[in-house]
């Protein structure tokens, strides 16, 4: 993917030079229940709330040296958020509506947000309370050794992937998916989640379809990293992986056949017009 030498984004909380320590409790049992419900959640507040109560804070230290390859994935998320700003504040202009830009917040183990403590286990996350979008780089490491997903393009469509909660959130489908979180059992709200999720992936195609148009960012192998990725964090591969078996009443994010084809839509077609997973007779 073609990122260096272009703007990076001034919506930019870096925290991971504040120290902090290790994460007390948790552990791999809570990194792979993350990855199941929460990684790429899109709303993932109820989670990252229990995670809170069983954590206790970090222990305290002074500032910390990042390494090369954190100060460059740090370089390369920011140039990724930068391009999500111009393409989302066009996007938007074309509408009759202004974008309001949400923020980038880089930590490292653990984060504190307006919708609680978070661990690295959780994977990225877009909190709709302070409208800002949590990453742990390390998590790419994981993407690529652990779910088979390698690539800055792969990559990007994480992020691009947040940044379309933060779409959602503006539009109001955030909105309305709390109050249908209230009035109906979890089981069928599940079915709401879905296609909020299949949404912000097609939101990331869309994202990436304007940001190649715009500065030509994709390379031979990129489309595939991509493609990898939305494969490799749907909920029945998941859920195979750690359990050998699937629970298709129990899916939030949708299949990986559903999220690798509302990404390609998106980033096929750019036409934010062909996303409205809500009314869709085909998920």
């Amino acid at each position: 993917m073609r990122w260096r030498g272009r703007r990076q984004s001034d919506n930019v909380e870096d925290r991971r030079t504040a120290g902090g320590g290790a994460v007390v409790g948790g552990g791999i049992g809570v990194i792979v229940i993350a990855i199941i419900i929460g990684l790429l959640g899109g709303n993932p507040q109820q989670f990252l709330q229990q995670a809170a109560q069983q954590q206790g804070p970090a222990a305290g230290g002074g500032e910390v040296q990042l390494s090369p390859e954190e100060v460059e994935a740090g370089e390369f998320v920011s140039t990724v958020f930068a391009d999500t700003e111009e393409v989302w504040t066009d996007l938007f202009a074309q509408a009759g509506r202004d974008y309001k830009k949400p923020t980038l917040v880089l930590f490292k183990d653990q984060v504190r947000s307006g919708c609680g403590l978070a661990s690295s286990g959780t994977g990225p996350f877009y909190c709709p309370a302070d409208e800002k979008v949590y990453l742990d780089t390390s998590f790419f490491g994981q993407l690529a050794r652990q779910l088979g997903a390698p690539g800055d393009f792969a990559q990007a469509y994480v992020v691009a992937h947040e940044v379309g909660h933060h779409v959602q959130n503006l539009l109001g489908y955030t909105d309305q998916m709390e109050q249908i979180r209230r009035q109906v059992p979890e089981v069928e709200y599940n079915k709401y989640s879905v296609k909020l999720e299949l949404q912000a992936d097609f939101f990331a195609g869309v994202m990436l379809h304007h940001a190649e148009k715009k500065y030509r960012i994709i390379e031979d192998g990129d489309v595939q990293e991509a493609m990898t990725a939305a494969k490799a964090i749907g909920d029945d591969t998941l859920q195979r992986r750690s359990r050998g078996y699937v629970q298709p009443e129990t899916f939030n994010h949708g299949t990986s056949e559903q999220r690798l084809r509302w990404f390609m839509k998106g980033l096929q077609t750019g036409d934010l017009n062909q996303g409205n997973t809500f009314e869709a007779e085909r998920l």
